[in-house]
């Protein structure tokens, strides 16, 4: 969006999570909380952003690296009204409006910063406040009104019995007019219960001056999730799995049990392809059309699933291709393999692609049969139509050729093609 910049608020301890780790960098399905939160900024429209950080500097500046975003430090931990006045000098000249998120509120998404921005850019309002209405507003910020418009935002700690009734809330996000927020923040003080520089305290300010202040509604309640417990955390990877499970079963993918199962945002999933029970999906997977996978399987990144194969119970695969049609039913781990179509893979049979120092690939062309219980220690390559016996062990570099029949340990051949 046109002379735009979005700030966004990383710089809390987030010591109600009891952990060493920043609390914008606790994943989420596979990603940070901070990371979903700039995703839904930039894919609203801001390519200009501004993350603030101080409690765990450098290992957030470290997740941030290549993602092309600015950097301030929050030098003492004062508030958010601090942290965005730490963010003032990194606002570029001619920009006539900031959008303020919060780094731990994962949730709210792009659609709903794009409502804020336009709602914000139409009425000429000095700021817009987006808002939710929870059945239990718990700890949140309470939107105060008077004749429909906002007057104020009361933190939970400072709000009167009568202010912490009200279901109304404050999910963390505003846009403001740049000159407008900035000379109202060198007017708060840390006159509340915490003694800190609340951004909140803005609002009040902008009223008192007879500018306007204008509001947008979440759609959702669960955009206004915040993340500061381990609590927090599980129920918003709850809000993302069902979603991304809703999306995928909406495209035409059978998922048996939605309460067992697990898949990561992004991952790619074929039509008429089934997911059986207690199966986990992670990032970076690829899975054709009239797939089957589980129950109890496990696919990590680097996976790609081609039309028609099967991939049963108990089997992990990671930065591994499997072709057409190719079985791989039970117990069995393949890492770095390159699977032709038309395989079929015996229970129990692992690729020993790790030699302690590096990760090696394993190649089993297109018709091979690999027995239970075999063993591939890559570097290896099995061709098209051989065959592994059953609880063999082929070493490193002891390829197989196309239509060869090995078994034992180590392999050694005992026929030239495999009768059908």
């Amino acid at each position: 969006m046109k002379n735009m910049t979005a700030i966004i608020l990383a710089a809390g301890r987030g010591t109600r999570m009891r952990s060493r780790t920043p609390k914008v960098l606790h994943k989420i399905l596979g990603r940070s909380i901070l990371s979903y939160v700039l995703d839904s900024v930039v894919s609203s429209g801001v390519s200009d952003v501004i993350t603030v950080v101080g409690h765990g500097r450098q290992e957030i500046e470290a997740a941030l690296d290549g993602e092309g975003v600015k950097v301030v430090l929050q030098k003492k931990l004062l508030g958010s009204g601090d942290a965005v006045n730490s963010a003032r000098k990194a606002v570029k000249k001619g920009v006539t409006d900031v959008l303020v998120a919060c780094g731990d509120a994962p949730l709210v998404r792009a659609e709903t910063f794009k409502r804020l921005m336009s709602k914000h850019r139409e009425s000429g309002a000095s700021a817009t406040v987006l808002t939710a209405i929870m059945k239990d507003p718990a700890s949140y910020g309470r939107i105060v009104r008077d004749g429909g418009k906002i007057i104020r935002i009361v933190e939970k700690k400072d709000a009167t019995p009568r202010e912490e009734a009200i279901r109304e809330i404050n999910v963390g996000a505003y846009c403001f007019k740049v000159k407008d927020l900035f000379s109202a923040l060198s007017e708060i003080g840390p006159d509340n219960a915490k003694k800190e520089y609340y951004l909140t305290d803005v609002i009040e300010i902008l009223k008192k001056r007879s500018l306007t202040v204008e509001s947008v509604s979440a759609e959702d309640e669960s955009e206004a999730i915040g993340i500061n417990t381990p609590n927090d955390l599980a129920r918003a990877s709850g809000v993302i799995k069902d979603s991304v499970l809703s999306g995928l079963m909406s495209d035409g993918v059978t998922i048996q049990d939605p309460a067992t199962t697990t898949i990561y945002p992004g991952v790619k999933i074929g039509q008429d392809t089934t997911i059986y029970p207690n199966t986990m999906i992670e990032s970076d997977v690829v899975i054709g059309k009239k797939c089957s996978v589980g129950p109890f399987a496990r696919l990590r990144p680097g996976t790609r699933l081609a039309d028609g194969a099967e991939v049963g119970n108990f089997v992990e695969l990671v930065r591994t291709t499997v072709g057409e049609n190719t079985k791989v039913k039970h117990h069995t781990y393949l890492g770095d393999a390159v699977v032709g179509k038309n395989v079929n893979i015996g229970a129990g049979t692992i690729t020993a692609n790790f030699d302690g120092r590096k990760k090696n690939k394993t190649v089993i062309g297109n018709g091979a049969f690999i027995g239970v219980g075999a063993i591939l220690i890559a570097p290896v390559r099995i061709g098209d139509k051989a065959t592994v016996g059953a609880g063999c062990v082929v070493p490193k570099g002891r390829n197989v050729p196309s239509g060869e029949t090995v078994v034992g340990v180590p392999a050694r051949t005992l026929s030239k093609g495999r009768k059908t």
